[in-house]
């Protein structure tokens, strides 16, 4: 059974951040992220590598995981393609995508996981839409073979509730734990919303969110 992510996760921009990177990560992870995609395609990869082996025992001691953005895992087993990237040879051990719509979800084949974006008006990717909204969000959750992560301007506890009642696994986020003040307590709100709705959701007879565990349609194709 693959794991898949869920719950905050968070995406690295070490511009954004306030702070050095690994420090950043290591307070989000403290805060209770325990998947974090890196990102920072600009550097060379050598040290985007290097940036790569600093990140995995910061989530590893906390049984978390590092997911490297693009088709080279940097010695790793997990990756995220963008929607029209193809595989890398050979197939690591998670696989996600980024989808934006109904057409992007129709070619999916055997990926673990996809982020649908963006939700939200993001600071991060301006004028990049238009926003799916939680309505938006959740008739293409309906409609997707694999888990959602709800991606693009997430930053509040309402934002994670809506996303989770839509019916998203998680919350793919970046400004708001990057640039936070306090990353650590920013992580803490927000994995406690999480949480909270996702519980709620479930309790009150709505459509459960489902979790790593329980939609494993996509694992074993």
């Amino acid at each position: 059974m693959t794991t898949r992510p869920s719950g905050v996760v968070l995406l690295t921009d070490r511009w954004a951040a306030r702070g050095p990177l690994a420090r950043v990560v290591a307070a989000a992870v403290a805060g209770g992220v325990r998947w974090v995609v890196l990102r920072e395609k600009d550097l060379p990869r050598p040290e985007r590598a290097a940036l790569a082996a600093d990140l995995r025992p910061i989530l590893a001691e906390a049984g978390g995981t590092l997911v490297v953005a693009g088709p080279d895992s940097l010695g790793g087993r997990a990756v995220h393609l963008p929607a029209a990237g193809p595989y890398p040879p050979p197939r690591p051990g998670l696989v996600g995508r980024s989808c934006h719509d109904a057409a992007e979800l129709a070619r999916l084949t055997t990926e673990d996981y996809v982020t649908l974006s963006p939700v939200y008006p993001s600071s991060s990717k301006p004028g990049y839409g238009p926003p799916l909204g939680p309505r938006g969000l959740g008739d293409l959750i309906r409609v997707s073979p694999v888990p959602v992560l709800a991606l693009g301007g997430v930053e509040t506890p309402e934002q994670v509730r809506a996303c989770v009642e839509a019916g998203a696994v998680g919350v793919a986020v970046l400004g708001a734990i990057m640039r936070a003040g306090d990353p650590a307590e920013t992580a803490a709100t927000l994995t406690a919303s999480f949480a909270e709705a996702r519980t709620g959701h479930t309790r009150v007879g709505l459509r459960p969110t489902a979790t790593p565990e329980d939609r494993v349609s996509g694992a074993n194709r």
